[in-house]
């Protein structure tokens, strides 16, 4: 079936996306500056032109369909995209030349990045750079498959097609509760001699949690993954109550490790010496991306700088 796209003007879409976040068509209506009745019209011609009801009516409200969740899904990402071209707009004006997304992992942006890009907005005050953070095998498919310009992860997911470059390399070592037995080691842990306890973690994708489970399995032992949370500040908490211990990136939790008075000690496995990378399309060409890259890479391998396009 071929829709009519024509009918899904950005008022009605918009509509449907606040009916579906508030679950009322008369505050979605209010908040469109429409009439009641002109609003539930919108949707109905939504629906018709799609051939799907978008939302169940019930006397509390309105509840999206399976085609409902569909439309809002998408919906709402045309409407961020569409906001995100008018801000990009009126930089333009204002004398900034263009955008450029940067996807980062937590360990490269709560690491390094902060002060690096501070740095490349004095260089280039024409450049702005969105930064997203997600985990490393997220950032690298955010880039194979063309949703940012530049990322920053930590080495080991699929980089076929992706031109990478040394970014950094960091430390991973073990936090632990104050008083806890493993505290009182004098020299660097292996991570097997840790397994009987419990642990928390980043969420799935993680590349720490992934080299945990690896490690673990090839040590024909359990991993007791105990909690899953979205940041090294929410790790730091669980482990400061006790919940279970942690691996985290030295530089990241060193500061949280002091303020919450919890403990660490290095592991003595070689993984935890670790490899961040900075990439790249394979034969991109864009000088502005390519400045982006150069600028991030581990000094070292900036013999070859590229100078942005003026645009």
């Amino acid at each position: 079936m071929r829709y009519n796209l024509a009918r899904f003007d950005l008022v009605s879409i918009r509509l449907a996306v606040d009916c579906a976040q508030t679950g009322s068509l008369t505050a979605a209506a209010r908040g469109a500056h429409l009439a009641l009745g002109a609003a539930s019209r919108r949707i109905r011609e939504l629906e018709a032109a799609l051939g799907d009801a978008l939302f169940d009516r019930h006397a509390r409200g309105l509840q999206p369909t399976a085609a409902g969740r569909v439309f809002v899904k998408h919906g709402l990402r045309l409407l961020q995209t569409l906001d995100q071209l008018g801000a990009e707009l009126a930089d333009l004006r204002r004398g900034t030349a263009r955008h450029l997304h940067l996807c980062a992992s937590s360990a490269a942006i709560s690491q390094f990045l902060p002060p690096l890009l501070a740095r490349y907005g004095q260089l280039h005050p024409q450049v702005h750079v969105d930064v997203e953070e997600q985990v490393s095998d997220a950032v690298a498919a955010a880039l194979r498959e063309q949703r940012t310009d530049v990322a920053v992860f930590v080495e080991g997911p699929d980089t076929r097609g992706l031109d990478t470059r040394l970014f950094r390399h960091d430390e991973l070592v073990l936090v632990l509760p104050a008083g806890h037995r493993l505290a009182a080691r004098k020299t660097p842990l292996a991570f097997a001699d840790a397994l009987d306890e419990e642990w928390i973690s980043l969420t799935a994708g993680a590349a720490m949690l992934q080299q945990q489970q690896q490690s673990a399995l090839a040590a024909h032992r359990p991993f007791r993954l105990r909690m899953q949370v979205r940041s090294f500040d929410a790790v730091c908490h669980m482990v400061a109550s006790g919940l279970g211990i942690a691996i985290l990136p030295k530089a990241a939790c060193l500061p949280m490790v002091k303020a919450m008075n919890i403990s660490w000690r290095p592991l003595a496995d070689p993984w935890a010496q670790r490899r961040l990378l900075v990439a790249c399309a394979q034969g991109q060409l864009d000088a502005g991306i390519l400045s982006l890259v150069d600028f991030l890479a581990e000094p070292s391998q900036n013999a070859n700088v590229h100078t942005p396009k003026q645009e």
